[in-house]
This record gives structure tokens, C-alpha cells and sequence, in this order.
């Protein structure tokens, strides 16, 4: 029995996409229709649930150069069709979702490591490169990127850009945006840009900066020059406990601004506290903070015995390194887990990241919880620390009544978004926009605004490059 509903393929694109790609890379075939009409958002998880695949593309290809993309763009502006860039589908707000039909390009294929720079201490790759295996290259070489998200296993270089991704040490290595040296993107008229290369410059506005986080609405990011650092030589882990999350907060806050610079820091509420501890057979109650450590020895020695002098004057009881390293050993799993939950009749699971200076953050924890907790289990946890601030990471939870999962879920995002806008809050850290933060992002963008949908008018007249992101209709 077929999902789809029944459609008449389009001989004459089919065709025009062949002479391009070839037969064996470009396909109509139901199967990829399927797995291309979604990414990993879990709304669309729901409908998936229910046999329900409302946005199929109506082809997908493999590009293996620029040029190739090149002439795809130029054509789908020619026949006014949408082209979605398509890196491996981990995203989780629906940046990938073909809500107009169109061509996925999906650009895996696209995964050479071409140079690394040992003097400059960059590498330059095509971005379709799963993440994990770009870290294992860069490691045989004695080097890390540092870029260390969740999905490092199923998601690329390219995802990486286009959602502006943090890894779960950027404390220490910065965000994906910190790491860009150079970028070459072809654009919605066909255009191949190559940005300059230079360590920084005066000269106008980053153009790098614009295409990073773009979702794929103003270009396709073919190829990348990335920072890359020495493989870290040590690592130390220490953790605390602290009686509530301000104390806690106040803690890091006070270690950050004294210059010392874990490669993870993670704060955990009471309720994730308690999960955290069960896990590693320890009991405690109150918050838990764990610290990860890496670099040169004297260097992370000097920084863990700041931080936790800091800690135990602020609140903080020592509890050893177990709870660290258990986090660290095991800093992928729960990603993994999350679809025995959403596989379960009437579940209801996700994540909700969003980020505040230290002035607002505890302002923005507490009504995002309250907000929150209306509807459905919540817990969460401070991480992704910077010396001005940090995010905060909701994981909501629960049981809706039968057939109404995503009436549930959607009312949980609306409040829980509301409630960010109101305490002065972002209402993305690392995940992007996609369809599902759109309304809200307008709402953050303000005036500012304007320039984003001109600036897409101006490159993209036609609307095809992922229409419906980033609030641009």
C-alpha cells in the first residue's frame, strides 16, 4: 500500500535533472520521497507516527561539485521550482522540510577533507562530511575541531553552518560560527562565491557571517575552511553540588569572569540532578554541576583549581570526578534514546534551548518552567557557558490524551516560546529556526527583520531556495 498520495512525475524535469546528475543521482522512487520529507523534528515524528507524510519532495539529487549545483539552481529558477539544501536530516525545527514540494539536494557526497593547514592551524573541507568522521581525520593528525554536538554522528559540516550548531564543549572552543576562516557557497542565481581568507579584516560586513545560520533560504555552503586546535594533551573532571540553581548559576558566573574556561559546563535542576545521580548509583539533592577540563596540564590545572576554589566559597559541595566523567563517557546516549519514547503511542518528547545574558538568565529559567510545566513534565539544565551568559536546555515530557499529541505539543512551544520573548530571552541557542520558531523569530528580529527578507528578495526573487524558513514566506 503506498503513503504517498499519487502523483504524476514531471518527465521533463526528471529528464533535465539527469542530464546534470545522471541516472543513479536523482531519484522519485517513494522510499527517499518518504525520508526526505522530514528531518528529525519531533512534530513531525507525530505525524509519522500516524502514517502521515504531508510534504514529500518530488525529487532528490546528489551533487558531487559546485558546479553541478550550480546548474540546478540556475534551471529551478528557470522552471520556478524550490531547491532544499539537504545535509543528513538531524535537525529538529523542520529546516529541512519541502513544505512546497520541489528538489532536495542532498549533499553527502560532497565530503572530501581537501586541505589541512598545519601553519595556520585550519582545514578546509566540503561540507556534506559527517561530523564524527571529520573529528576522527582531524585526531589521526594529532588535531581537533572541538565541535562536539549530539548529533555528531548523523549530522555534517554543512548542517553545522546553516543552523549555527554549538557542540558540547563550546565553553572552551566556541560555537560553529567562532570556527569559520573562509566560505564558498554557490547562490539561489547559480553564483559560485568564494569568500576572502584572512584572520580578520575591515572590510564591511562578514559575508561568512551571513550565509552561517542562513538555514539554506540565501545560499547552498558547498565547501568550508574551519580552525582546528592541537588534540588536547589532558583532561581533568571535577563536580559540586549546590543547594539551588541561582547559587550555582552565581558560581559559574564568578569562575567565567576570573578568565577560567572549562570545555563543558552543566548545571543541572533538581529533577535532572536526580536522574544524573541515579544513573552512577549516588544520591544527592539539590543541583548538580559537572566540569570537563582540557587542554595542556598546567594550563586546565591552573583553571579546575580556580573554578573549584569558586565553587566551595559559593555553595558548592565537592563531589568528586565520578559524576563528570560519567557525563562524558556517556554524553551521546540520551540522544539516542529519545525515539524508544517517541515510538510509544501518545508520547510527547523534545527539546527547547535558549540562551539569556547572567542579568536575565534565572529571570528567563523560572518563567519558562512555569510556563511550561502547565502542560507536560519539564526539566532542564545550564550549559554552553560564555563569560556574558549562557543556555539554558528545557527537555519537556509527557502523556497526551489519544489523538491530541500534537495539539499538546504545539501548545507547549507556543507558551514556552511566549514566556522566552517575555524575560529577554533568544529563542534559539543551537538549534535554528526551521518552520517551527519562525513566528517568534520575527517577533525577536523586530525591525531587523527588514533586512533579512529584502536581503532574500534581492538574491532570491523567486523564492526557491527552502522557502517558508526563517520566517521568510
Amino acid at each position: 500500500m503506498s503513503v504517498l498520495p499519487r502523483s504524476t512525475p514531471n518527465i521533463e524535469l526528471a529528464s533535465r535533472l539527469k542530464e546534470i546528475f545522471g541516472d543513479e543521482r536523482v531519484s522519485r522512487m517513494e522510499n527517499d520521497r518518504i525520508a526526505y520529507a522530514r528531518d528529525l523534528w519531533p512534530r513531525s515524528l507525530l505525524q509519522v507516527r500516524k502514517d502521515q507524510v504531508p510534504n514529500p519532495p518530488e525529487y532528490i539529487v546528489w551533487p558531487e561539485t559546485p558546479g553541478e549545483i550550480s546548474k540546478l539552481m540556475r534551471m529551478a529558477n528557470d522552471k520556478k521550482f524550490p531547491v532544499i539544501p539537504f545535509g543528513a536530516g538531524s535537525g529538529v525545527c523542520g529546516g529541512t522540510l519541502p513544505i512546497s514540494g520541489g528538489v532536495i539536494c542532498d549533499l553527502k557526497r560532497m565530503n572530501r577533507i581537501i586541505t589541512l593547514n598545519e601553519k595556520a592551524s585550519t582545514v578546509t573541507v566540503q561540507v556534506g562530511i559527517i561530523g564524527e568522521h571529520l573529528e576522527r581525520e582531524l585526531n589521526r593528525h594529532g588535531y581537533t575541531m572541538g565541535h562536539f554536538p549530539s548529533s555528531i554522528y548523523c549530522s555534517t559540516l554543512g548542517g553545522f553552518l546553516a543552523a549555527r550548531s554549538a557542540g558540547q564543549l563550546s565553553t572552551l572552543y566556541g560555537k560553529i560560527e567562532d570556527m569559520v576562516v573562509r566560505l564558498q557557497a554557490v547562490l539561489p542565481d547559480g553564483t559560485i562565491l568564494q569568500t576572502v581568507r584572512t584572520p580578520r579584516s575591515a572590510t564591511g560586513p562578514d559575508f561568512d557571517q551571513l550565509m552561517v545560520g542562513a538555514e539554506g533560504t540565501l545560499c547552498i555552503i558547498t565547501q568550508a575552511t574551519m580552525r582546528i586546535h592541537l588534540a588536547p594533551a589532558a583532561r581533568t573532571f571535577a563536580s559540586f553540588i549546590f543547594p539551588d540553581m541561582k547559587t550555582g548559576v552565581d558560581a559559574i558566573r564568578l569562575f567565567m569572569r576570573r578568565g577560567v574556561r572549562p570545555a563543558a559546563v552543566r548545571l543541572y535542576d533538581e529533577t535532572d540532578t536526580a536522574l544524573s545521580m541515579l544513573a552512577i548509583g549516588m544520591e544527592a539533592s539539590g543541583n548538580l554541576l559537572v566540569l570537563t577540563f582540557e587542554g595542556e596540564e598546567r594550563m586546565i590545572q591552573t583553571h579546575e583549581r580556580i573554578a573549584r576554589q569558586i565553587c566551595l566559597e559559593n555553595g558548592g559541595k565537592d563531589q568528586g570526578e565520578e559524576p563528570a566523567l560519567h557525563w562524558f563517557k556517556h554524553r551521546y546516549a540520551i540522544s539516542y534514546n529519545q525515539s524508544k519514547i517517541l515510538s510509544a503511542d501518545q508520547m510527547v518528547l523534545d527539546t527547547i534551548e535558549v540562551a539569556a545574558p547572567w542579568a536575565g538568565l534565572m529571570k528567563l529559567y523560572d518563567a519558562m518552567r512555569q510556563a511550561i510545566s502547565k502542560h507536560i513534565t519539564v526539566m532542564a539544565h545550564i550549559s554552553h557557558v560564555y563569560p556574558d551568559g549562557a543556555s539554558i536546555y528545557f527537555t519537556v515530557l509527557g502523556k497526551a490524551e489519544s489523538g491530541k499529541e500534537i495539539k499538546l505539543y504545539d501548545r507547549v512551544w507556543q507558551d514556552a516560546l511566549k514566556a522566552c520573548l517575555k524575560a529577554g530571552g533568544v529563542v534559539s541557542h543551537h538549534h535554528g529556526i526551521g518552520v517551527l520558531k519562525a513566528k517568534f523569530f520575527e517577533q525577536q528580529a523586530g525591525p531587523a527583520m527588514r533586512i533579512l527578507k529584502e536581503l532574500k528578495a534581492a538574491l532570491d526573487p523567486n523564492n526557491i531556495l527552502n522557502p517558508g524558513k526563517l520566517g521568510l514566506s
